[in-house]
């Protein structure tokens, strides 16, 4: 586990540099978040690759504008809300209807750092219930299409933001915990790695192999929610004053920058063997086992026996 490979990529390859020389000719991909951001970036790099993009939306109208140049792409024309689990069941029938087998799922929707304790229709804290439960319950929708790729890939958005803990199992929800924003985040984006772990380890038989990925540092509309004094802490206030960076690291990064690892993780025959792997920079992420670590991944985000519990008691913990 976590063991990098021998590639020559960096914090600034690009999706151009990942894709090159690859045809996804009749492949069909789903994108979640894949009209914004670092998945509009991925929906793009993939279409003209080839692939077949079909992306599911919560602003139809927004979405649309964004995608109706892009070739090859499928805007799905109803809302898809992942905290709405009927407009997930929607997708997925409508999707199963149109495609017979599905090669990539690729889940960038999220959200970031709400300020304030906020919930779905069942309850569930609105981060965990968006990032984690609605993918959750979309791949277990698909499991049908995915295995009829035959070498299907299913690719998480996590973040470095689940340093800031492990998931609560015992009160995920904050129904006895004070609500902290950062806390809420931390826990949700390590449970989609834990999800990534899960569904690899339970599907591999099947060839759906899983990854989870950190893009690394990008100013995107993720952000919104924050304040520019909180953004200017981040260092994420040009000189201008304006959102972004005044340079970049191997850390901060272009939004081509960012959405390389997930193209690498979704197309490169590099990963053909390989599964349940939290991958940063185009590569594989080591272990973040000391308080120094810069980079890399959390245990308690890989850990398959927590994997593995979240996904047995996912419908128990969740409502």
């Amino acid at each position: 586990m976590q063991k990098s490979l021998n590639n020559t990529y960096t914090a600034r390859t690009t999706t151009e540099d990942v894709i090159k020389d690859i045809n996804l000719t009749g492949k069909i991909v789903i994108i979640t978040g894949g009209a914004s951001g670092l998945g509009l970036e991925t929906t793009k790099t993939l279409a003209r690759a080839g692939a077949k993009v079909v992306v599911p939306a919560r602003n139809i109208s927004k979405a649309r504008e964004t995608l109706e140049e892009i070739p090859n792409v499928i805007l799905y024309p109803k809302e898809m809300d992942l905290s709405k689990r009927d407009t997930i069941k929607s997708f997925v029938n409508w999707f199963q209807k149109q495609f017979d087998k599905l090669d990539i799922l690729i889940n960038c929707a999220g959200i970031m750092a709400l300020s304030s304790l906020d919930r779905d229709e069942f309850g569930n804290e609105l981060q965990i219930s968006v990032n984690y439960l609605g993918h959750y319950h979309l791949i277990k929708d698909l499991i049908p299409q995915l295995k009829k790729a035959n070498g299907a890939r299913v690719i998480n958005l996590s973040s470095r933001g689940h340093w800031f803990g492990p998931l609560n199992f015992e009160d995920p929800n904050f129904k006895n915990t004070p609500y902290d924003k950062w806390v809420a985040y931390g826990q949700a984006k390590t449970a989609v790695a834990l999800l990534s772990v899960a569904i690899d380890n339970l599907y591999k038989t099947f060839k759906i192999r899983s990854f989870s990925v950190h893009p690394g540092s990008i100013v995107t509309n993720l952000s919104s929610n924050l304040t520019n004094e909180e953004m200017a802490s981040m260092g994420a206030i040009t000189s201008s004053g304006v959102r972004g960076f005044d340079s970049y690291d191997d850390d901060r990064k272009t939004i081509a920058e960012g959405a390389a690892t997930i193209v690498w993780c979704a197309t490169s025959s590099d990963l053909d063997e390989l599964g349940a792997q939290y991958c940063e920079n185009s590569n594989i992420a080591s272990l973040a086992l000391s308080e120094i670590d810069q980079t890399g991944v959390k245990p308690w985000a890989v850990d398959k026996e927590l994997a593995i519990k979240l996904w047995n008691e996912t419908d128990t913990l969740f409502h």
